[in-house]
Parts: structure tokens; C-alpha cells; sequence
């Protein structure tokens, strides 16, 4: 049987950190004076696309934001950040036949340390995160380029539309995951491989996979 590559996005699909993150988003772009996030709605909007590109394309100054969050993001208390329940036997059990990834908008030391404290981290043989690339559809594609895993056989899990949009530009087949940062009815709008309520409707995915 060939390994199939499951790569998740982090924030909204392992770990439960919407609020944290809106909040200290929201304070980085006042530092810089583009204060184009006021409410969790025009936070979650910036992730109907790639965070960083739509970002960028209302107006905010990318450097000056990657440095107030340097100056910011340490000081933030990570330790309200929870996993969601029920993942943690279905990642063992993903891990057992298949590679399992995390590529994410977020910092790879934030997202490993998260990892470890989870007890995630023996899952996960790579991290693809902000400081690797912006683009997750170019972590997607240097992913499989690392594994040697054919598109058709790998997986990208995330919670919004922008993730599920991303997928698709890589050409891999996408997961939305419902208890994340995205509703149903928003993930739908952008027309997802798979919808999946609950952790381990992910196992589900993973055997019609075996089957391919």
C-alpha cells in the first residue's frame, strides 16, 4: 500500500486559538496603522484567501507587520491554546500507515512548541510553517516534492475557505474540517473534496484513500 500524505493546517484544525490570535492580530495591525481588523468577522475574512496576500491587498505593509508581530506575538499567553478533543487517537492512528505534516500560516517554533505540549509532536515529520513560505499552495507543493507522494494521494486539512482554496491550486485533494475558524456553510461555498463534523471522520477519508 503507498503511504498517503495528510498535511494539516494548525490553527482551527489541531489547535483551538481563534480568539488569541484575532485579538493580537488586531494589536499588530494598530502598531502599524493599518487597523483593518476591529471585529473577529474582518479577521476571519482574511482567511477567505491566503492570510498573508489579503493582508497585503488591503494595504497592509507586510515587513512592518512581521515585525510588530515579533515584538507582540512573544508577550501573548499560549497557554489558553487547547488542542481539539478527539484528535489525538486519530493522529495516532493516521500516523501508523500514513506521512502526517503540519503547513500553516503560522511560526514554526509556536506551532512545534504547541506540538509537544499537545503530545502531537511523534505525529508529525515536518513542519512547513510562515517562516518556510507565505504561499501555503508552495508548502503544499515542496511537501510532495520532500515525500515523493503523487497529488492524488495526498491530503490537505484545513478550516477555511482560503485552506480549502489553496488545496486545490496545488491540485491535492482537500478536507474542510468544521470546528475550526470557517463554518459549514462557508467551507461549502468553496465546493471541498471532503466535509468532515469530527476527528475521526478523518479516518474515513484515509480509507477511501487506501482504496484509491
Amino acid at each position: 500500500m503507498t503511504k498517503s500524505l495528510f498535511l494539516f493546517d494548525f490553527d482551527g484544525v489541531l489547535a483551538d486559538s481563534l480568539d488569541l490570535y484575532a485579538d493580537a492580530v488586531k494589536r499588530c495591525l494598530q502598531r502599524i496603522g493599518t487597523p483593518i481588523v476591529k471585529t473577529k468577522e474582518d479577521y476571519l475574512l482574511l482567511f477567505d484567501g491566503n492570510f498573508y496576500e489579503s493582508m497585503a491587498a488591503r494595504g497592509v505593509d507586510l515587513a512592518a507587520f512581521g515585525q510588530a508581530a515579533r515584538e507582540i506575538m512573544p508577550g501573548i499567553d499560549y497557554g489558553v491554546v487547547k488542542p481539539f478533543a478527539g484528535l489525538q487517537p486519530v493522529l495516532h492512528t493516521l500516523a501508523e500507515d500514513h506521512h502526517l505534516a503540519v503547513i500553516s500560516s503560522n511560526g514554526y517554533r509556536t506551532i512545534r512548541a504547541l506540538l509537544a505540549r499537545f503530545g502531537f509532536d511523534p505525529y508529525f515529520s515536518e513542519i512547513f510553517g510562515s517562516d518556510f513560505h507565505f504561499s501555503k499552495k508552495e508548502k503544499i507543493d515542496r511537501a510532495l516534492e520532500k515525500y515523493g507522494i503523487p497529488r492524488e494521494k495526498a491530503f490537505y486539512v484545513g478550516d477555511t475557505a482560503g485552506d480549502i482554496r489553496e488545496a486545490k491550486a496545488a491540485g491535492v485533494r482537500s478536507v474542510a474540517v468544521t470546528w475550526g475558524w470557517h463554518d459549514r456553510e462557508r467551507l461549502a461555498a468553496v465546493h471541498p473534496d471532503f466535509i468532515v463534523d469530527k476527528p475521526e471522520d478523518l479516518l474515513s477519508v484515509a480509507a477511501r484513500s487506501n482504496r484509491g
